[in-house]
C-alpha cells in the first residue's frame, strides 16, 4: 500500500526564492489551462483535450514573450500542475454524472497567489534525490529534518508551503503490510465531546480541547493582527503570528491522534466506530468543538493503521441507536437527550449512556462480521446478550 512521509525542510533564501517561482510557474499553468477551457465553453467550441491544453498552456507558452519565465522551472512541476487541472475537471464532470462518490463538487476555480497553502510536485521524471539532503531540479540541494528513514524509494515528492511560512516535503512510498501478532481484544469506540473516546470496555479517553486552550491567545494575536494596516509588513507579520499559532494547535492534535489511535490498534484485533455525520454536525451550534476534535481525521487514522498492521476496521451504520438500546436485554429506550448520560432499563441494568453505546457499536461491528461470512444477513435489535455485554479481556490483562 502506499503511504505518505513527510518532512520539514529548511530552504536557503535563494532557494526560497526559487522555489516562490515554482510556485508562481505552477499557478499560472493552472490557471491557464482552466481559462482555456472556460473560454472555449463560452464560445460553443470543443472540448480541449489534455494534448492540446499541455502544447497550449506549456509548449507554445514558453515561447511567447509574456510567459518565457515558465522556462526557469522543472518542466515536470509544469506537467504536474495541468495534470491536476485536468484531474480537477474529470473529478467534476463524474460529480455531475453521478459517478463520483460523496457530495457534488463545483467546478474548478483559479488558483490565487494569497492562497495559504503552496505546492509543488515532481515525479520520478524530474529525477530528484533523496540523500542527506533532498536534491530538487533547478532549486538545489534542500536541508530535511529526517526523522526517520523511507521504508522504499519514494515515487513522487511535494514540496509545499504552508500558511506560517513552513517548507515540508511529502513522499509517496510504497509500504509493506506489517502484519502485528494476533490478540484476543476486540473493542467499539464510542466518540464524543465530553469524553474524546469511550472503549467498550469502559475506558475513557479525556478530550484534550486543544483549540479551546488557545483561544486566549489567538484572541490576543488575532485583535493585534485586526488593528495593524491592510497591505503594510507588520499586518504581514501579525498574520504569520496568528498562522503559526493555528498550526501548533493542528500539529499538537495530530500528534494525539497518532498516538491514540496507534495504541488501540496494538491493543485490539478489531475495532469497530460509529459512522459520524461531521459535516451536518459542523452546522450546529457545536461546530467548532466538532472541528476541534477531529473524528474524521482521527478514523481516518484508524482505518488506515488497521489495513496496514493486519488489524479489522469497520464503521457503523449512523443511524444504529447505540445510545438508546440496552446492551444487557436488547431493549430500545424512548427519547433519550443529549444531557442524559446515565439511564436505567426496565430489565434492572444501570448504564451509562457512553459505555453502554461503545459496548453496543462492538456488539453491532461483530454481527456485520458474521454477516460477511455468511451469518445472519438481518440481526435483531437485539445485539448483545447479557453473558456479552462487555467485550474480551486484553491480551496485556
Amino acid at each position: 500500500m502506499q503511504l505518505r512521509y513527510s518532512f520539514r525542510l529548511d530552504p536557503t533564501p535563494g532557494q526560497r526564492i526559487a522555489l516562490a517561482r515554482a510556485f508562481g510557474c505552477a499557478r499560472v499553468v493552472f490557471n491557464d489551462a482552466l481559462a482555456a477551457r472556460r473560454q472555449a465553453h463560452a464560445d460553443g467550441l470543443p472540448f480541449i483535450s489534455d494534448g492540446e491544453l499541455s502544447k497550449h498552456v506549456i509548449t507554445e507558452a514558453k515561447q511567447r514573450p509574456d510567459r518565457v519565465w515558465l522556462g526557469e522551472v522543472s518542466a515536470v512541476v509544469l506537467q504536474q500542475a495541468l495534470a491536476d487541472a485536468c484531474m480537477a475537471y474529470r473529478n467534476f464532470f463524474a460529480s455531475l454524472r453521478g459517478r463520483r462518490k460523496g457530495p457534488k463538487i463545483a467546478a474548478p476555480r483559479f488558483r490565487s497567489r494569497k492562497d495559504n497553502r503552496q505546492a509543488i510536485r515532481f515525479t520520478r521524471n524530474a529525477r530528484f534525490k533523496v540523500g542527506e539532503k533532498l536534491t530538487l531540479p533547478k532549486i538545489g540541494d534542500i536541508a530535511v529534518r529526517w526523522s526517520r528513514r523511507l521504508p522504499s524509494v519514494p515515487s513522487s515528492v511535494t514540496v509545499i508551503k504552508d500558511a506560517a511560512g513552513r517548507y515540508f516535503a511529502s513522499f509517496v512510498v510504497e509500504v509493506d503490510r506489517q502484519p502485528l501478532p494476533p490478540v484476543e481484544s476486540e473493542t467499539g469506540i464510542d466518540l464524543g465531546l465530553g469524553h474524546f473516546a469511550v472503549l467498550a470496555d469502559g475506558r475513557k479517553i479525556d478530550s484534550p480541547r486543544f483549540l479551546r486552550r488557545a483561544e486566549k491567545k489567538l484572541g490576543a494575536l488575532q485583535k493585534a493582527l485586526s488593528r495593524k494596516q491592510k497591505g503594510s509588513s507588520n499586518r504581514a507579520k501579525a498574520r504569520i503570528k496568528v498562522a503559526r499559532q493555528h498550526a501548533r494547535v493542528a500539529d499538537a492534535r495530530r500528534e494525539f491522534h497518532h498516538q491514540e489511535s496507534t495504541r488501540m490498534v496494538r491493543e485490539n484485533q478489531a475495532i469497530f466506530v460509529e459512522d459520524l455525520a461531521v459535516n451536518g454536525l459542523a452546522r450546529t451550534r457545536l461546530a467548532k468543538s466538532v472541528h476541534d476534535a477531529g473524528w474524521s481525521a482521527f478514523t481516518a487514522m484508524l482505518e488506515y493503521k488497521a489495513k496496514l498492521y493486519g488489524r479489522t476496521f469497520a464503521r457503523i451504520d449512523r443511524f444504529f441507536p447505540s445510545s438508546k438500546l440496552c446492551s444487557a436485554c436488547g431493549t430500545l429506550a424512548g427519547q433519550m437527550p443529549p444531557a442524559v448520560r446515565e439511564w436505567d432499563c426496565s430489565c434492572g441494568a444501570h448504564h451509562d449512556r457512553d459505555v453502554n453505546a461503545a459496548i453496543n457499536i462492538l456488539a453491532a461491528g461483530r454481527a456485520e462480521r458474521l454477516n460477511a461470512c455468511g451469518g445472519r444477513v438481518r440481526p435483531s435489535l437485539a445485539v448483545a446478550q447479557a453473558d456479552e455485554a462487555g467485550s474480551r479481556g486484553s491480551a496485556a490483562a
